[in-house]
């Protein structure tokens, strides 16, 4: 039998390739267990939600928390405290162990509040099914700006964290400034960024409203932003605009408002042309200069009278050229002979 030729081989190939991914495509995929430890899981899962924890992999048998709010339902979301610069505020944090094993977590603070807690103890060890509170003190900067400043107290297990919200509420004058920056249009999207430039905490507000040539296309009111602002942060969002126009100059204008006399607006402007119209109308107008140049040509040359096939050399394409001749001088006619 004579050796397969490359093409069959190829072929052969082909067809093998083929058939390993038509059985990788019909073998089942082997089913999750939904056995005990996934529903542990899940239920870890949910109470990380509630709490504020990142689930890892153990359970979650423990909670921080600020003190003094009794039942759970009824307990403070947050760790609140009023006072002037210079001034040292006292609070306590609830860490409840629910578990069978004595539990040991650090404490820290993080952010800018969060920077300015002392704990009665950085390591705490609580035992078995039960609930230690650790005093803690918020001691605010001499030099700090009246308004509005958060943090977080961080408990550690070593496996999981729990993070409790910390605001402060410094005395003095606040400024309630905003600004609306950096607005695009992007096809169907607007970006833009919010800057909190005042030392108060910030609820924004954004109304929306777009104008063609034609009238106003998009017009939306003004509703409350799902965010907080700190005082000097910056956030940059998206507002989708899924009816943009297909071919339109439009002018967008937002305004961002905010309790306490916040109020700013900035604007951008886009040109919506549709991609495939406008290369085929570009395509139909050289393909109409190119006839009209073609009949223009022709024209002229008919008016010419010098109607050359295809190829031939033209007149104005030859150069002119000049017959040359000897020069004869004339001269005085000589008798043949002498003169007797």
């Amino acid at each position: 039998m004579s050796p397969p030729t490359p093409r069959l081989r190829r072929a052969l190939l082909v067809l093998t390739t083929a058939l390993a991914a038509l059985l990788c495509a019909l073998a089942p995929l082997p089913a999750a267990a939904d056995g005990p430890a996934d529903t542990a899981r899940a239920a870890d899962t949910a109470r990380a939600a509630d709490t504020g924890r990142a689930a890892g992999d153990g359970p979650a048998d423990w909670t921080a928390r600020p003190a003094g709010g009794g039942a759970d339902r009824d307990a403070r979301p947050y760790v609140y405290l009023e006072g002037t610069p210079g001034t040292a505020l006292q609070d306590r944090l609830a860490v409840t162990n629910s578990g069978r094993a004595p539990l040991t977590v650090r404490l820290r603070g993080d952010g800018r509040a969060g920077a300015w807690i002392g704990f009665a103890a950085d390591t705490v060890t609580v035992p078995a099914r039960t609930r230690a509170e650790v005093p803690l003190a918020l001691t605010v900067p001499p030099d700090a700006v009246p308004g509005d400043a958060s943090g977080v107290v961080v408990a550690d297990d070593g496996d999981e964290e729990v993070r409790v919200p910390v605001r402060v509420r410094i005395g003095g004058p606040t400024l309630a400034a905003l600004t609306v920056e950096d607005v695009e249009i992007s096809g169907g999207t607007i970006r833009y960024a919010l800057v909190n430039r005042g030392n108060a905490m910030l609820e924004p507000r954004l109304a929306v409203r777009a104008d063609g040539m034609f009238g106003t296309l998009l017009d939306r009111p003004e509703r409350p932003l799902p965010l907080e602002l700190a005082p000097g942060r910056r956030v940059e969002r998206t507002e989708p605009w899924p009816d943009a126009p297909a071919l339109d100059a439009v002018t967008v204008r937002l305004r961002v408002t905010a309790p306490g006399g916040a109020r700013d607006e900035a604007e951008a402007s886009a040109t919506y042309i549709p991609v495939a119209p406008a290369v085929g109308g570009g395509l139909l107008v050289l393909g109409g200069l190119a006839l009209l140049g073609s009949g223009a040509y022709r024209r002229r040359r008919a008016r010419r009278g010098d109607p050359e096939p295809p190829g031939a050399e033209s007149a104005d394409d030859r150069q002119p050229t000049t017959e040359t001749r000897p020069l004869v001088k004339a001269g005085p006619l000589v008798k043949a002979g002498a003169e007797s």
